[in-house]
This record gives structure tokens, C-alpha cells and sequence, in this order.
């Protein structure tokens, strides 16, 4: 069950184990392997609605496991564009592919001056080390 433990290079990440994948002045938004497999298999995504605005470091919905229930925060600031209904439909998505086809949301950047407040992939390696 699941995909093996990475983390791509071309994401920058927040310390609550989300990612943002930057693409101009929009970001796609998901979990980390990290935060997927510590949850389990995901069962629910409870999303924004589109055009919600969501602020960085806080909760923009819900994902819940056989394990638990988690808030998803949010690393960068911006209104909701979409939502990522294959997730919806199928949250285990996320525990396949949490970088590819498990995304969670895009959104329009509001503040985006924010990505330099995130982390690389190695400053995300040493808050791994230290969980």
C-alpha cells in the first residue's frame, strides 16, 4: 500500500508536512509521503470551497485516516482555483501518489513573497530528522 518515501526537489515545503509546487503566480497544494504515511490510508477530504481564500500556516480542510483525523495546512496564502476531485472521490489517492495525482488544491498566490518563508528539500530533511 502506498508509494516508497520521497521528496522531490522541485517542491518547497512547510514544516507541518504539506507541499507547494510553484507554477508562476499559482501553487498546487498536497501532503508530504511523510504526513501520508504517518496518517494511514486516507478515507475523506473535506476541501475549501473554490474561490475560499486560505492563510498560510492555517487549516484548510480536513483529511482523515483509518487512524485519524488531521487538519491539511496550508503553506502559502491564495484564493482556491480547484480542487483536486480524483482526491475527493478516491483520497487514498494520496497515499499513492502524493506528489503527482494526490494534490490537493491549486490556488491563486495572494502574498507571494510567503514562498521564502518555506523550506527547501534539505531544510525539510532536518525537520524530518528531528520527528
Amino acid at each position: 500500500m502506498g508509494a516508497a518515501e520521497s521528496y522531490p526537489e522541485d517542491l518547497k515545503y512547510h514544516s507541518e508536512h504539506d507541499w507547494a509546487r510553484l507554477e508562476g503566480d499559482e501553487a498546487v497544494l498536497g501532503v508530504t509521503w511523510f504526513a501520508a504515511d504517518a496518517l494511514g490510508e486516507l478515507v475523506h477530504f473535506e476541501t475549501p470551497e473554490v474561490g475560499a481564500s486560505v492563510t498560510k500556516d492555517q487549516s484548510y480542510g480536513e483529511v482523515e485516516s483509518v487512524k485519524a483525523v488531521s487538519d491539511v495546512i496550508a503553506p502559502l496564502s491564495g484564493e482556491v482555483l480547484e480542487v483536486n476531485q480524483q482526491v475527493v472521490d478516491a483520497p487514498e489517492t494520496v497515499n499513492d501518489d502524493p506528489y503527482g495525482n494526490g494534490w490537493l488544491i491549486r490556488i491563486r498566490l495572494s502574498s507571494p513573497d510567503e514562498v521564502g518563508g518555506l523550506l527547501d528539500l534539505e531544510a525539510y530533511k532536518q525537520v524530518l530528522a528531528s520527528q
